[in-house]
């Protein structure tokens, strides 16, 4: 049984990968506009909506997840993202038609899938927390790295319409054949020759949470509250990286957009190299490092000129970006337990949704308040500096006394410590 887990992980970072088509947006916003005559805001609003439902669906599909088979939850997750893909073909019936199929079916069926993957993974890998759920997350960063070359060859071939069947149906093929081999390991199990060391112990629950006895702790809404700010941060570049290269390095529109394609690729590295890290070394110590270094950077950004230091800068600040996705679901299945882990982070990556609406505005309105990207990227500095706090005085989770203790592997090691 235990050489069937990597099997397991392979198809769950697949999933993931297809998943993260939907960071391809971009390449369809100019040509959309374009042919219907809509504006980039309104088309970019199909993005926005579409993570928002990611945000709702992860919660509705961790607690499904806790009642039925995870490759229920994965392949229906898969069907309805792939179909909604499909159906946004036909958005020349209008905008509302868009925003109907891509943005809030293919969300749901987005926050369906991303939930399974991530929550089957960590009970399979308990030795290698970090790690596994930072390939998985990884693979949803790299998705725009294999889908929006493809993309834009298939607008430039066919049109942007028929490319939204063609790559609906491809992403629809993988999700829903690698969600198939999700499922979870038997009750109690563990990888053969693998014990906790009293430090792990000592950092991890020895209670599974529901839910409810989650949102009852400060500690949840203290992880809650550090992925937010950490994705709002990330997303505040993200949605200005082209006009701030421009801005700074005084460089043309095809040059900052060729600078995007490579610092994206710190969003997906990020999120497997900090969650290895977080094997390491505590994870609370993980974030700490995170933040501090994006404090330094955001306030340094602003008054660099060179186009590679920029990249770089950027790059290591998407890393960042992409480590609070890589990392937070093993810190949640850390101090909440892994059998729930589902809903719990499910409900957590609500902050996604809120980050990806606040960290954009943040940035626009602070850049017209200030009339440049200085002000505004200090702003974000701020942000980050108070975000430090977090990871600081965020303990691990004590049980209610007179609470039944549900007994996890390793409990006795933690009872003898």
């Amino acid at each position: 049984m235990s050489t069937n887990r990597w099997g397991i992980a392979v198809a769950g970072v697949l999933v993931q990968i297809a998943l993260g088509a939907v960071y391809a947006w971009n390449v369809f916003r100019t040509p959309l506009a374009r042919e219907f005559g809509w504006t980039n805001s309104e088309v970019s609003l199909t993005f926005t909506i579409s993570i928002f439902m990611l945000g709702v669906a992860s919660f509705l599909g961790g607690l499904w997840l806790s009642r039925t088979e995870p490759r229920t939850v994965a392949t229906t997750g898969g069907l309805l993202y792939g179909v909604g893909v499909v159906l946004a073909g036909r958005s020349d019936h209008g905008l509302w038609w868009l925003y109907l199929t891509y943005g809030v079916i293919g969300g749901i069926g987005l926050g369906f899938a991303y939930t399974v993957s991530v929550a089957v993974l960590v009970k399979w890998f308990p030795d290698r927390r970090g790690l596994i759920t930072g390939f998985a997350v990884g693979g949803f960063g790299a998705g725009a790295l294999v889908t929006a070359p493809v993309a834009t060859r298939l607008i430039q071939s066919v049109g942007v319409l028929p490319t939204f069947a063609y790559l609906g149906a491809a992403v629809l093929i993988v999700t829903v054949a690698g969600g198939f081999f999700m499922r979870n390991p038997p009750e109690d199990w563990r990888p053969a020759g693998w014990t906790p060391t009293a430090s792990s112990v000592a950092q991890r629950a020895a209670h599974d949470y529901t839910v409810r006895e989650a949102l009852g702790t400060r500690q949840w809404w203290a992880l809650w509250l550090m992925l937010f700010l950490n994705t709002s941060a990330g997303i505040s570049v993200i949605s200005q990286e082209a006009p701030l290269f421009q801005e700074l390095a005084a460089m043309g529109a095809v040059t900052a957009a060729g600078l995007v394609g490579i610092t994206s690729i710190g969003s997906a590295f990020g999120r497997v190299f900090w969650a290895w890290i977080s094997d390491s070394i505590p994870r609370k110590a993980t974030f700490v490092v995170m933040f501090v270094l994006q404090v330094l950077l955001f306030w340094i950004l602003p008054g660099l000129a060179s186009a590679t230091l920029l990249t770089t800068i950027a790059f290591i600040i998407l890393m960042g970006y992409g480590g609070g996705f890589g990392t937070m679901p093993a810190l949640t299945a850390d101090y909440f337990g892994s059998k729930n882990v589902g809903p719990i982070y499910g409900l957590m990556l609500t902050a996604w949704g809120f980050a990806g609406a606040f960290g954009p505005l943040l940035i626009a309105d602070m850049r017209r308040a200030s009339g440049s990207h200085r002000g505004a990227l200090h702003v974000v500095a701020g942000v980050m500096l108070v975000s430090i706090l977090l990871p600081l005085i965020v303990s691990l989770p004590r049980r209610t006394p007179g609470e039944e203790a549900v007994t996890m592997p390793g409990d006795t090691a933690r009872r003898a410590a």
